[in-house]
């Protein structure tokens, strides 16, 4: 096999992770008959779309599959997790169809809908790998495991209950009452267990679905959607069908809950730093945070250099900004299900055994290569900007600058705190400045499956490498995250491009003044014209 292959299909594995354009719900005509040639039809498209992942024999172990956190279908087992069916019943071709068309957001599997992906497939071709997909397993083959012929389909009902505050409220005591929290947390963040001790059908490890998320949530966001996991369950999973214990109306309830506490994204790519009068807060639930103008960034898997990895844990941090006359402060806030403050040097991964850049295995693997598990690394969070004043668009590389354009860290770490740094790329490890000239502080705490980093500095000092915050001026501003439970440390992280931070400059009292003079000579003029037009 090519060396480069493993590369370029993880790749493409990694940017499907943020798919979330959806493709058809429901087929425009029913599924052709399913003979020999359309079966073969289907396996060519198996070879050529699918078996990379999903391997040649369909037992989920394609070349792929060892870099892919949830990894790929087993369709030999005939499991099958997002399903119209009971729990533990098969899918419908219908719940085959939606799930190759839309994809699963969050995971490898892609978006196969050719109306909204360009390397999509007709309907005919997503109809044929379906068609070849159910030969793996022989329950398709026995009329007894059929859900249509055996009733088992969970219909959607009619009587959908509305989406206000109401039935939310009735949502969040359900939520309650079916202890949902003790997997997903007190606010859905996926903080409910305090170990790694679930795992799936096919022995994997999982992480609990934080539902804040709304690209975590793999088979759709709508409420129509969440009701149906409720009410059928996730197959090969520890997600039970709450059919039998909760009733139909209850679990439209749960629905609406859930789509309610999803994280609505903010949409600028700009913050203003909020002039305040006196100190910087230095606690999160401060009512001066409260009332500060947040800005989400995104953040994915660090995938430039090796080690590549493309299973990252923090996803999206928020930010807020503060300063008076003397300080800035910026509060950074981010969902880790666990605290993770203990940092083991030895178990570090060495990335001298990695490949040469770019070789086909320069990918950590999922599972086992890396400690996936508490008491191992370090929770950390860096906070980037170019050491050089900004000329127009021209920017520091967003992966720790170069040694011709370096960038500055203020980096902290659960284990010991806060520290600034320059980088002058990946290559080598960023320099901490000198004691003497370290002027940042930090505040951090973690509460309910979230950390909370407050970093304050003055506004301007004497150090040339330092980043300076001057009224008017557009300061970039990139992240990079560690989720130590999840194995991140050194480069195996996430990080985000380049957003913007900005002191608006206070508006000049002439301006106010010439504003003023203006309106007055207007209508003065105005005046003396109308009573001329009178008295002539």
């Amino acid at each position: 096999m090519n060396k480069n292959l493993l590369l370029i299909i993880v790749t493409l594995a990694t940017l499907a992770l943020s798919n979330i354009a959806f493709g058809a719900d429901k087929p425009a005509s029913p599924m052709p008959d399913e003979t020999p040639e359309f079966i073969a039809q289907g396996h060519e498209v198996y070879i050529r779309r699918c078996s990379f992942c999903h391997g040649l024999l369909g037992d989920g172990n394609g070349p792929a599959s060892d870099y892919l956190d949830p990894r790929p279908r087993d369709f030999t087992m005939g499991t099958y997790k997002f399903r119209t069916s009971q729990s533990g019943e098969l899918p419908t071709n219908e719940d085959l169809f939606r799930t190759v068309s839309r994809g699963l957001p969050s995971t490898g599997m892609q978006a196969f809908d050719d109306q909204v992906i360009k390397n999509g497939l007709s309907e005919i071709d997503r109809w044929a790998v379906i068609a070849y997909i159910k030969t793996f397993a022989p329950e398709f083959e026995n009329p007894d495991y059929d859900p249509k012929l055996n009733d088992l389909i969970v219909f959607l009902p009619e009587n959908q209950a509305p989406y206000n505050a109401e039935s939310i409220k009735k949502g969040a005591e359900i939520f309650q009452k079916a202890k949902c929290w003790e997997c997903h947390g007190k606010q859905g963040r996926g903080d409910g267990l305090k170990a790694f001790d679930k795992t799936d059908d096919w022995g994997f490890p999982i992480r609990i679905r934080n539902l804040t998320h709304p690209w975590k949530i793999k088979a759709g966001t709508r409420v129509e959607d969440i009701y149906m996991r409720f009410s059928t369950g996730i197959n090969g999973t520890p997600m039970p069908s709450f059919i039998s214990a909760l009733s139909e109306e209850e679990r439209w309830y749960l629905a609406n809950y859930i789509k309610s506490i999803q994280h609505e994204m903010t949409s600028h790519d700009v913050l203003k730093i909020e002039l305040i009068d006196g100190a910087i807060p230095e606690q999160a639930d401060d009512q001066l945070w409260a009332n500060a103008a947040p800005m989400d960034i995104r953040l994915t898997g660090q995938v430039i250099a090796a080690p590549r990895w493309q299973n990252p844990s923090v996803e999206l941090v928020t930010l807020k900004a503060l300063y008076n006359e003397n300080e800035i402060g910026i509060l950074v806030q981010w969902d880790d299900p666990f605290k993770d403050e203990k940092h083991v040097t030895e178990n570090e991964f060495n990335a001298k055994d990695i490949a040469k850049v770019g070789a086909y295995n320069s990918y950590i693997k999922a599972d086992k290569m890396i400690p996936r598990q508490l008491d191992n690394f370090s929770d950390a969070l860096a906070l980037q900007f170019p050491v050089k004043p900004v000329d127009g668009t021209k920017k520091p590389h967003f992966f720790r600058g170069s040694a011709s354009n370096p960038v500055q860290l203020w980096m902290w770490k659960a284990a010991s705190g806060s520290k600034e740094a320059i980088a002058r790329g990946w290559k080598n490890s960023p320099k901490n400045q000198d004691d003497e000239k370290q002027s940042i502080s930090s505040v951090a705490s973690w509460s309910k499956g979230q950390w909370s980093l407050i970093i304050t500095r003055p506004l301007v000092t004497d150090d040339r490498n330092d980043v300076q915050f001057t009224p008017g001026k557009f300061i970039p501003i990139a992240l990079n995250a560690w989720d130590g439970s999840n194995g991140e440390h050194g480069l195996i992280m996430s990080l985000s491009t380049w957003y913007y931070l900005i002191i608006e400059a206070p508006t000049p009292l002439s301006v106010y003044l010439y504003a003023l003079l203006t309106v007055l000579l207007t209508g003065g003029f105005g005046f003396w014209l109308k009573k001329k037009v009178q008295s002539g």
